[in-house]
């Protein structure tokens, strides 16, 4: 079997694939690690925003008592619910990219 240029030109091409896969795949699954550590974190953060205490404490943050130097970003008025939503979203995409 004799080695021509078409070839060479496709095992380039497949092993930058092979290389851009293999990053992506190690990305991912180190994301996936990342996201399984805050599973707890997102039920409590949908639990807060579901309970009404979310409200109770934009309330009292709008009222003044929540002091002002208190990081807070979570009372933003939509910050919690977008994230909330982008976490829907996000499981739509992985079960579009799983073919369930």
């Amino acid at each position: 079997m004799e080695m021509n240029e078409f070839t060479l030109q496709r095992i380039v091409a497949m092993e930058a694939a092979f290389d851009r896969t293999a990053a992506a795949v190690k990305n991912l699954m180190e994301a996936l690690d990342a996201y399984e550590t805050v599973r707890v974190d997102i039920d409590r953060l949908t639990d807060y925003l579901d309970s009404g205490a979310w409200r109770e404490d934009f309330e009292a943050d709008e009222a003044g008592f929540v002091p002002g130097d208190l990081k807070r970003g979570v009372l933003s008025e939509d910050a919690l619910y977008n994230l909330l939503g982008d976490i829907v979203s996000l499981h739509e995409q992985m079960q579009e990219i799983c073919g369930d």
